[in-house]
């Protein structure tokens, strides 16, 4: 009796240790998105393919690790894309990375790659110690080639640099010309830490890109919001992962693809995604009564009813991935170019079924947080970048500090 009572205790406790290895494991294999920018496509108006060039381009990134990859993209190329090297470093300042941190990236163990039209890649393992928010300057060597189209996150409020030549390593590019977009990477992931990380996805238009920000100040509100995160136990292991993109819409492509059409890429697809935060359709609204360059007023126009549609099948389609979806409400906009009072209305009545419709698993009133309370069609004076439809850094981060963590735990 004692015997087996021993035999069973060894074995219980083999059964344990072998459960808690494959836990770590587990935990090991499974990647999370660190950093993002959802893509468009672009008519290439650089010199990129001319000749060979080098493009360096710096991410601010959420969680930290001492492993790293790195996705390409050519989702809108209308012609293979060859990258000949690249590789990842510590930004410095401007277009210079710290002197030997430059860490070259490879692609099943070739580091160079070719990738298709319509698709893109994900990196061999890169081996960095990366300690959370690390500004990293990405290199990419562009060999001569034909590039019709770029696939690129344009209006990046952060500054990359391009210079003719092979300079991925160097520490300061010569002579280098300033753009202002991320142009081939999509994300960059690194493994999670326990069985608590996850992502959180951000998913939106220019208020969720940051428009209207300082320069290379990393000062969105999902930037901010992720330093809030590390400062709660609960929520500490959670990484953001921003989808915003400038002029998007969710009924209509504009600026890059409905949100209707590119969720699954940005949303589904997010590498950890467990919640997500849908802040859109102040664009359809406006655009609804103002209408764009190259459209006849009325020709985009949408309802109310048709933004509120939208909004429920995208939370459908995340709550099918077992996704938690906080809608968060349109903040005001009287004073830009294309407010109307018709279209106040729309918002008022859009921001009424998020709050009240119970389709949510929560919701975070970014109109409330920001209006002006005398005026609340506006936005309050300090809250405002200017252009009364975008905030300025004050604004992002009142929006960022009136978020409840406790919707993350």
């Amino acid at each position: 009796m004692r015997y087996t009572q021993k035999k069973t205790s060894l074995l219980w406790l083999l059964a344990f240790a072998l459960g808690c290895t494959a836990g770590v494991a587990q935990a090991e294999d499974r990647w999370i998105g660190t950093w993002a920018a959802s893509p468009v496509s672009v008519k290439n108006e650089t010199a990129l393919g001319s000749a060979p060039m080098t493009i360096r381009q710096t991410v601010h990134i959420s969680q930290g690790g001492e492993t790293l990859r790195l996705s390409l993209t050519n989702e809108f190329g209308t012609e293979p894309l060859t990258i000949s090297a690249a590789s990842v470093g510590f930004f410095a300042s401007g277009d210079t990375i710290v002197d030997g941190s430059a860490h070259p990236v490879t692609f099943s163990g070739s580091p160079s790659i070719t990738i298709a039209p319509g698709q893109f890649v994900t990196s061999d393992n890169i081996k960095i110690n990366l300690p959370i928010f690390s500004d990293l300057s990405i290199s990419l060597e562009v060999p001569a080639q034909t590039i019709t189209t770029l696939t690129e996150h344009p209006l990046a409020s952060q500054s990359a640099y391009l210079v003719p030549g092979d300079h991925g390593t160097v520490v300061n590019l010569p002579e280098p010309k300033e753009i202002r977009n991320w142009i081939f990477i999509k994300n960059l992931l690194v493994p999670a830490t326990n069985k608590r990380t996850a992502a959180i996805v951000t998913f939106g238009d220019s208020i969720t890109d940051g428009a209207r920000m300082s320069l290379n100040s990393n000062h969105r509100w999902p930037d901010l919001l992720a330093a809030r995160l590390t400062t709660n136990k609960k929520t500490k292991y959670l990484s953001i992962i921003n989808e915003g993109i400038s002029g998007n819409r969710i009924l209509h492509d504009t600026a890059g693809p409905k949100a209707l059409d590119r969720f699954d890429r940005d949303v589904l697809s997010a590498p950890g995604v467990k919640y997500l935060v849908i802040l859109e359709s102040i664009n359809d609204i406006g655009r609804t009564y103002f209408a764009r360059p190259g459209t006849q007023p009325g020709e985009e126009a949408v309802t109310a009813q048709q933004i509120i549609d939208g909004l429920k099948t995208l939370v459908d389609r995340a709550h099918a991935k077992q996704i938690k979806v906080y809608g968060a409400t349109l903040t005001p906009y009287e004073g830009a170019a294309y407010f109307s009072a018709e279209g106040e209305k729309d918002r008022q009545t859009v921001n009424a079924w998020i709050r009240t419709s119970k389709v949510f698993d929560g919701v975070i009133d970014f109109d409330k947080i920001v209006r002006d309370s005398a005026a609340p069609s506006k936005f309050a004076k300090k809250a405002d970048s200017g252009d009364h439809l975008h905030p300025g850094d004050v604004g992002y981060q009142m929006m960022a500090d009136g978020i409840d963590l406790r919707l993350f735990q």
